[in-house]
């Protein structure tokens, strides 16, 4: 299996992007007929966001979904120069060219928005150190092993989502490095910090480490988006500082870093990854604060 694997990457890494993002489109349209539980639950999901949530944003959704997934030999496989190519605008630079200077360590957050992973290894091959992106390992150990070949390259290193990821994760910073952190993945209960936070106006559990991460003394937090452009035409990568101020209380923390997911939600709506069950109550988690009110006043 595992070989099988690193051959189709390496197979789908060689594909021109336009005809890659077609296949994409493809694949998106066949999901929309064929994906009725996902169908479903990114229109419920646009709806919470406030946003149009009829059967032609419901397929954009998909298609760009599609996209992402169909990105990931081209991250994990094209040399970095080709990556780089890939990117035909970049906006905000000049912040993490402040934090150079200053030798502030790089927190860099993204959403599940665009391709994320092409707009990191492109960082990564901009920077003097290296950039250790933290990850949850899928549940598959073949495509783990790819996974880990594709990102481990370079400057590019990875960190687990539990404890020792985290002590891996603080110590590059305080060493003046960078990382990645994924803010909107539900956090699991047993292996990190999470707190109920509003997203979109709904109850979520958010994990709390991109706040505690933030506060790293000498850290820079940014967060950034690599919007996919259409027809196959590349990508821009968007850079910004972390919007408002944190108090060092998880609560509050966990719902600003929330507040900046949705902002750049509502920028790049057709290209967050709405398909993601990003409202579960995962096992061992508390309950959500008005089934706690309700369980306390019963």
């Amino acid at each position: 299996m595992q070989s099988f694997i690193f051959f189709l990457f390496g197979l789908l890494a060689k594909v021109p992007l336009p005809l890659l993002h077609a296949i994409g489109n493809l694949a998106g349209n066949l999901a929309f007929y064929l994906a009725k539980g996902e169908r479903k639950r990114i229109a419920d999901n646009l709806c919470t966001a406030g946003l149009p949530h009829d059967d032609a944003m419901v397929k954009s959704v998909l298609r760009e979904t599609a996209k992402g997934g169909l990105e990931l030999p081209v991250a994990f496989f094209r040399e970095p120069q080709e990556v780089a190519g890939l990117f035909r605008e970049v906006h905000g630079w000049e912040h993490v060219e402040s934090a150079l200077a200053a030798g502030e360590g790089l927190l860099l957050i993204t959403p599940h928005i665009g391709s994320y992973d092409l707009a990191g290894r492109y960082i990564s091959e901009q920077l003097p150190f290296p950039l250790t992106a933290m990850y949850k390992p899928p549940k598959l150990d073949a495509f783990d092993a790819v996974m880990q070949a594709g990102r481990v390259r370079g400057k590019g290193k990875t960190a687990p989502t539990n404890m020792q990821g985290v002590k891996q994760i603080i110590k590059a910073l305080r060493c003046g490095e960078a990382t990645i952190v994924l803010p909107d993945h539900v956090p699991d209960p047993h292996e990190g910090d999470g707190v109920w936070a509003k997203f979109f106006g709904r109850d979520a559990y958010t994990m709390t480490l991109a706040g505690k991460l933030a506060q790293v003394k000498g850290v820079k937090a940014l967060f950034f988006c690599g919007e996919r452009l259409p027809a196959g035409k590349g990508f821009v990568l968007h850079i910004e500082p972390l919007r408002g101020e944190l108090s060092g209380d998880k609560v509050h923390d966990a719902q600003l870093v929330n507040d900046n997911v949705e902002y750049w939600v509502r920028r790049f709506p057709s290209q967050y990854l709405f398909a993601y069950n990003r409202y579960k109550h995962p096992a061992g988690a508390p309950l959500p604060p008005l089934q706690t009110d309700n369980v306390n006043q019963g």
